[in-house]
């Protein structure tokens, strides 16, 4: 009986074991370096002297050469985002966004945001200045 017992006790143990492998290795995630490399004025026609950036990458704000490492599942996404803001008392303001999921990440890859800022008022109504910011993306 002893013995019955302790087989029936190892069965449920190995087919526990079986059963939550998969699931483990589901829950496996990659870390991503996310470096904010650059910022630059490209262009400016007139739109204005006076400006604010603001990059966000996965929702935190960052300054040019900072880093921030992600760990994310397979599945999420790493996010991109640049704010251009030319001051003035109504300013005007350029964004622009990438996403991509972690899974695609390889290691160097560079990815560049243009933006674009249109001038909304004034003699120089529809005049535009570009803005590229740079970002270094690698496994870590």
């Amino acid at each position: 009986m002893l013995v019955k017992s302790l087989r029936v006790l190892l069965m449920v143990a190995l087919l526990t074991a079986i059963a939550v492998q998969p699931l483990a290795a589901a829950a496996k995630t990659v870390t991503i370096k996310v470096t904010f490399v650059s910022e630059d004025l490209v262009s400016n026609d007139s739109v204005g002297n006076e400006w604010e950036t603001q990059v966000l990458i996965n929702g935190k704000a960052v300054a040019a050469g900072d880093s921030i490492k992600l760990t994310l599942k397979p599945s999420e996404l790493v996010k991109l985002e640049a704010t251009a803001i030319e001051q003035d008392k109504i300013p005007d303001v350029g964004t622009a966004n990438k996403s991509f999921k972690a899974s695609t990440v390889t290691s160097g890859k560079k990815h560049t945001l243009d933006v674009k800022v249109v001038e909304n008022r004034g003699r120089y109504s529809g005049n535009a200045a570009k803005w590229k910011f740079v970002f270094q993306v690698e496994k870590a």
